[in-house]
């Protein structure tokens, strides 16, 4: 229990060394050491620490501005009490050593252990996260990079076609589709378009289910007057799109495994909890009643589920809506009074938020009514958007803790009810 702590380490944690402060119950430096980062220089932090208080570890407890990593897993997996904080909050403690902003790993060590002692209130205490929420946030994660790159790389090949074949961009809004990708391999240039047979662009569009388009239009397009150009730049764009077709092609294949990934870890993660319900039938697991609310889909449930698994967890909802983003923030001194837009937050679970309300407005008549609302009184949109995340996410924590799915009636019966 955090009650039957007496020893407060603070650990300034470095990729290299990590610097250790031991500290007793009335703020006395019981010792300082410097330790590797590995696996040798970790165990004989746990070592050292066992053997200079004497005490079990669930009554050490560890102040860090890293709530995750190596470190932190060694010590909550051998029963240590760990506690984070951010850094701009540590940077305010450590005005109470110095005066002047000085700043040295020693410091910074002996400052995390003692506001640990003084100020717990302000640090955050960790816990072991279930192993499928780890792959299951590394895979979240990976499919946000996976994203972000198809974009890069699309908005390239984009601009390679503006140079010399605009009339192909005309074809899609996606260019890194694989359709695309295979129709450009097959006629890469106005020249080689002009030949193509009908029957090989209608091959193209069945075997990749293109309904909405067919061969004879294809070619209208593409058979477009062509750009004049100067002489090799059509051979120079063709070079730098074969080597950005590859890396699409490459990176489709990926979001595709990561998709199904999310979708198998969620749908272990929904057997888990319903073992652990004990065989009662009539209680919902969380991820069933995550992906019952209108706008939550794959991307959107997994971000939920890893950014912010200790909130819903624990059905927090200030919490939840401060780490979303959606809590305003208020400044206020004498007369002056400010609310401003929360920037202090995790940008993963902002972003997910952020297109949940927005697919909401869509599908949800209480959330539509809540934004129009929202619009009336002169907010913008992105602004009215942070509003009915703000309720969406009341309501989300609602659910979770009467263990019962999204209901539309319910939901616009508790809406028009909440002022």
């Amino acid at each position: 229990m955090v009650e039957d702590v007496h020893w407060f380490v603070g650990i300034d944690w470095a990729t290299q060394n990590h610097r250790v402060c031991l500290l007793d119950a009335e703020g006395r430096r019981v010792g300082e050491r410097e330790f590797v980062h590995g696996g040798a220089g970790l165990t004989e932090l746990r070592d050292w620490l066992l053997e200079k208080t004497k005490a079990a570890p669930g009554r050490i407890a560890v102040a860090i501005e890293m709530p995750h990593g190596p470190v932190v897993e060694m010590l909550l997996e051998h029963g240590f009490t760990v506690f984070a904080i951010n850094p701009k909050q540590l940077d305010r403690f450590r005005d109470r050593f110095t005066v002047a902003g000085a700043k040295d790993d020693s410091r910074d060590a002996l400052v995390l252990g003692d506001s640990l002692r003084t100020d717990r209130k302000a640090f955050r205490q960790l816990a072991t996260d279930d192993p499928t929420v780890i792959e299951l946030r590394e895979w979240s994660r990976l499919m946000d990079e996976l994203l972000q790159e198809r974009t890069r790389l699309a908005n390239r090949l984009r601009q390679q076609l503006w140079r010399y074949y605009p009339q192909a961009a005309e074809l899609t809004d996606d260019v890194a589709d694989d359709w695309f990708l295979a129709l450009w391999q097959k006629v890469p240039t106005p020249a080689a378009a002009a030949k193509v047979s009908e029957k090989a662009i209608a091959r193209i569009l069945k075997e990749h289910r293109i309904r909405r388009l067919d061969a004879t239009t294809v070619l209208q397009t593409l058979r477009k007057a062509a750009l004049f150009v100067a002489p090799g730049t059509r051979e120079a764009a063709c070079v730098h799109i074969r080597s950005l077709v590859a890396r699409m092609h490459l990176i489709n294949q990926q979001i595709k495994e990561a998709g199904a990934a999310l979708d198998g870890l969620c749908d272990s993660l929904a057997a888990q909890d319903e073992e652990n319900s004990s065989g009662q039938s009539h209680e919902q697991c969380d991820v069933a009643i995550l992906r019952s609310w209108p706008g939550i889909g794959r991307i959107v449930l997994a971000t939920l589920l890893t950014e912010a698994a200790q909130p819903l967890q624990a059905r927090d909802y200030h919490a939840l809506r401060a780490l979303a983003g959606v809590a305003p923030v208020t400044r206020q001194s004498g007369k002056q009074r400010f609310v401003i837009r929360r920037l202090a937050c995790n940008k993963r679970l902002q972003t997910a938020v952020h297109h949940w309300s927005r697919v909401a407005i869509q599908r949800d008549a209480a959330a539509r009514r809540r934004y129009d609302a929202l619009r009336q009184r002169g907010h913008g949109h992105a602004r009215a958007l942070r509003g009915v995340a703000d309720r969406l996410l009341s309501a989300l924590c609602a659910t979770l803790t009467h263990r019962t799915l999204y209901e539309a009636d319910q939901r616009s019966a508790q809406t028009v009810a909440t002022p």
